[in-house]
């Protein structure tokens, strides 16, 4: 397996290690609920080192990147990033990702760690322009700082004043005496936070000041479990749970970063469904007893009809219910609609409910 800078710390620190997209990564230290509670609570910090980054320069990066993805790139400015997904020409989605515009004429794509080789290729293969690309990915740390006190424990590290970025904004400044660090009001746990790029040579050193900085305010280290339970609270995406080649941007609920005002690849196939009306639909749903559902579960209505399957699940910390998402035929789509859940032999009855599950002060995806 693959490590990343801190894997040596997360196992003195006692984590439980797992395999994760070919990484030895934590996945969990004292407990998921314990760290998924401290992130909603307090602070946490997760190492994310795992994800992939490629750089895109030169006059043609924005026409590249315009193709390639299905968000409207001509719209960040520098300082600026974005949510998107990278379409297939069937309408099914490559990868989700970040687009951030570093400068004029140069983006950096931040994306999924199982999908760093398939989207090099896929974006290569579709760079007829010209762009000058770089994959940067071995050479990045990223740690996520998330959380109410993530503001107040990274603000004792860096003269960047934390309160004036705004959400899916960033700068570059010095973070625990490392210079040209990208400070991100980004990350995907619906908690607030920032996420920080910086060369892995700085690791250890970026890490333990921000444990340090964090102590007296309640901060945890995380890990992938509750990354996992806290993105699902927010009813967000997982890649390869919930969205992948054969499902659309359209049915997973992320109309919003599909801008039909440009072109860009899959874009006629996704124009041709959103006239037609979609026939399934990404809902989440909320379980009326305790038993857990789990990705593959089969989905029925409350005749008996299979209506679809379920791509997450999990038993949430804060509401203390098990809640899941998954796809259904769009007839059953609605909030209150009652469904059954296939879980071994029994069908467990659950309830279509409004995204996100937990309603927060933090930001709202973007």
């Amino acid at each position: 397996m693959k490590e990343t800078a801190l894997t040596p710390e997360h196992i003195r620190l006692g984590a439980r290690m797992g395999e994760f997209a070919g990484y030895n990564m934590p996945i969990y230290y004292t407990g998921i609920n314990d760290e998924h509670l401290a992130v909603r609570n307090a602070v946490g910090i997760f190492d994310v080192s795992h994800m992939g980054e490629f750089i895109v320069r030169g006059p043609h990066a924005l026409e590249l990147i315009q193709w390639v993805t299905s968000n409207d790139v001509s719209r960040l400015a520098p300082g600026k990033a974005q949510y998107s997904c990278l379409p297939n020409a069937g309408g099914g989605i490559v990868d989700d990702l970040l687009v951030y515009c570093l400068g004029e004429q140069e983006y950096m794509l931040v994306v999924n760690a199982s999908n760093i080789q398939k989207d090099w290729d896929w974006i290569t293969s579709h760079n007829k322009q010209g762009a000058e690309m770089t994959d940067i990915s071995d050479t990045i740390t990223l740690l996520a700082v998330q959380g109410p006190r993530a503001a107040v424990t990274l603000q004792k590290l860096t003269d960047v004043k934390l309160d004036k970025v705004p959400y899916y904004s960033f700068v570059r400044g010095a973070l625990a005496g490392v210079k040209d660090v990208i400070i991100s009001a980004t990350g995907y746990t619906g908690a607030g936070g920032f996420e920080l790029y910086f060369d892995r040579q700085h690791a250890l050193k970026v890490w333990e000041a921000v444990l340090e900085a964090g102590y007296p305010l309640g901060i945890r280290p995380a890990g992938l479990g509750a990354r996992d339970t806290l993105r699902l609270e927010m009813g967000y995406c997982l890649y390869g749970n919930d969205i992948d080649e054969t499902t659309s941007p359209l049915e997973a609920g992320l109309g919003w970063i599909t801008k039909f005002t440009k072109d860009f690849i899959g874009k006629e196939v996704l124009l041709k469904q959103k006239q037609a009306g979609l026939t399934k639909k990404l809902i989440g749903f909320e379980m009326q007893d305790k038993a857990i559902p789990r990705p593959g579960y089969a989905v029925f209505d409350p005749a008996g009809n299979r209506i679809g399957k379920v791509t997450s699940g999990t038993m949430s910390p804060v509401l203390k219910k098990p809640i899941g998402l998954g796809y259904v035929a769009v007839d059953f789509a609605r909030p209150d609609t009652e469904i059954h859940i296939q879980i071994r032999n029994n069908y467990q009855p659950a309830r279509v409910v409004q995204l996100p599950f937990l309603k927060t002060t933090a930001p709202a995806n973007a």
